[in-house]
C-alpha cells in the first residue's frame, strides 16, 4: 500500500535526501506535494521527476515559471492547504526557521502523521505543538539524528503513568563539537563562513552547520527533546562525541544505557521516519566498528560554546524566551553568512537580544501563538539593530 507524502523544504538538504529514499523504495511512496524556498530550478526538476499534484514556493514566480510547473499537472497552493489534503498520510517538515511552524500545526490539526526535521516549531511553540498533537491523536516522528536515536532507544521503554518518567533516568545528546572544535579560541574572531560550513563529520544545510559550530543546535535539540519525550531539562545532558557514530543515548532507571549507532548519514533517520514502524533494507554505507577503532566522549566547555549556555538558560526561563532566542540566532547566522558580523558576534547578538527581552515587560507564558510570533518578529528587528552597532568583523579587515 502506497504511503502518500508531502515534503516541505524539498530542495533543502533533508528534502533532497527524503526524495532519494522515495526513489530507492519505488512502489512504497507517492509524492502528493512539494514545497520549496527560492530554488525554483531544483523544484521544477523535482516536480518533473516525481509529478506531485501540488507545489508551493516562497519565491515570486513569473507567469512563465508558473505555467512550467502547471505543465506537469501540478497546482500551486499554500503549504497549509497541501498538508491538509484528505489523502495525505505523512508530512515531512524539513523547512528551516519559523516557516515550518504554521504548516506543522496545520498538518497536526488535519490529523496527519508528522515527520519533523524543523527544530524551530518545537523551540518556539513546543507547548502548543505538543498539546495539539495530543488533542488530535497525532504522532510526531523525529528526523533529527539525535532525537531519532532517542526515539529508537525508547521503543519498549515508554510504558509509564502520566507525570512519571518510568524507566527513563536521563537523555544523553551527543555533539560533534562542530567545525572549530580543534581551533584555539583566540582564532575564532577571524574565521569565515566558508570555514564554519566545513563540518568535520556531517553534511547538512547552512543554518544547521553554523549552529553546529556554535553548539546552538545542541541547545535547540535539548528543547526539542524536552517536548518530544516529556523529560525535564535537568535530565537532559549534552556529551561531546567527536566521531558522530553514537547519535544519542538513554540512561535507564537500572543504570543501563541504550545507544543508537550508525555512520553520520541523515538518510538513516529519514528512512526510519518514512517507513516506521517497518525497517527496510537500503544501500547506504554500513558502520564498521573495527575501522572506527575507538569512540571518544567529553564534557562541553560552556565558556567555549556560549550559545549552548544561552539556549539552556532560555529554555529554563520558558515563556517567549525560546522563540526570542531562535529568532535572534536565525538572524545572526544569516548576518554571519552575509559577512555583516563575525563568528563570535553570533553569541553576542543573541545574548543582547535576550537581555533586552528580559528587561522589557514580563514575557508571556508562551501558550498564545500570536504572542510567540510577535516575540519572534521583535527579536529579529532587535537582532539587526544590535548587529548594526557592532564593529566590522575582524575576518574581513584588510
Amino acid at each position: 500500500m502506497l504511503k502518500k507524502i508531502v515534503i516541505l523544504g524539498s530542495t533543502g538538504s533533508i528534502g533532497r535526501r527524503t526524495l532519494e529514499i522515495v526513489e530507492l523504495h519505488a512502489g512504497k511512496f507517492t509524492v502528493v506535494g512539494l514545497a520549496a524556498g527560492a530554488n525554483f530550478s531544483l523544484l521544477r526538476d523535482q516536480v518533473a521527476r516525481f509529478r506531485p499534484r501540488l507545489a508551493d514556493t516562497s519565491a515570486p514566480l513569473s507567469s512563465g515559471q508558473r505555467q512550467e510547473l502547471e505543465s506537469f499537472g501540478c497546482r500551486l497552493t499554500s503549504m497549509e492547504e497541501m498538508v491538509s489534503q484528505p489523502d495525505v498520510d505523512l508530512v515531512v517538515v524539513a523547512t528551516g526557521g519559523k516557516a515550518g511552524l504554521s504548516p506543522t500545526l496545520a498538518a497536526i490539526r488535519a490529523q496527519k502523521t508528522v515527520a519533523l526535521a524543523n527544530k524551530e516549531s518545537l523551540v518556539m511553540a513546543g507547548e502548543i505543538v505538543v498539546a495539539e498533537a495530543t488533542r488530535n491523536g497525532v504522532e510526531i516522528l523525529p528526523i533529527d539524528s539525535e532525537h531519532s536515536a532517542i526515539w529508537q532507544c525508547l521503543r519498549g521503554e515508554m510504558q509509564r503513568v502520566p507525570g512519571s518518567l518510568g524507566t527513563i533516568a536521563k537523555l544523553l545528546l551527543t555533539a560533534s563539537g562542530g567545525a572549530f572544535r580543534d581551533r584555539e579560541a583566540t582564532e575564532l574572531a577571524r574565521v569565515t563562513p566558508e570555514e564554519a560550513l566545513a563540518h568535520p563529520t556531517w553534511e547538512m544545510g547552512k543554518k544547521v552547520t553554523i549552529d553546529s559550530a556554535t553548539l546552538m543546535n545542541k541547545g535547540l535539540e535539548v528543547m526539542e527533546a524536552h517536548w518530544l519525550f516529556g523529560v525535564p531539562y535537568d535530565r537532559i545532558e549534552v556529551v561531546l562525541h567527536r566521531e558522530s557514530i553514537i547519535h544519542s543515548m538513554v540512561e535507564l532507571a537500572d543504570g543501563s544505557i541504550k545507544a543508537q549507532l550508525s555512520l553520520p548519514d541523515m538518510r538513516f533517520p529519514i528512512q526510519y521516519a518514512l517507513t516506521y514502524p517497518a525497517r527496510l533494507p537500503n544501500n547506504f554505507p554500513r558502520l564498521d566498528l573495527t575501522s572506527v577503532g575507538k569512540l571518544t566522549f567529553g564534557k562541553v566547555d560552556l565558556s567555549r560554546y556560549p550559545c549552548l549556555r544561552l539556549a539552556i538558560d532560555a529554555a529554563k526561563q520558558a515563556g517567549t524566551f525560546p522563540a526570542v532566542l531562535s529568532a535572534a540566532d536565525e538572524e545572526a547566522v544569516n548576518m554571519f553568512l552575509g559577512r555583516q558580523i563575525g563568528f563570535l558576534d553570533i553569541a553576542g547578538v543573541v545574548e543582547r537580544v535576550l537581555e533586552a527581552h528580559a528587561a522589557g515587560p514580563a514575557p508571556s507564558p508562551g501558550q498564545d501563538l500570536d504572542v510567540i510570533l510577535a516575540a519572534d518578529q521583535w527579536a529579529r528587528t532587535k537582532a539587526r539593530e544590535v548587529a548594526s552597532k557592532m564593529p566590522a568583523p575582524l575576518a574581513y579587515e584588510g
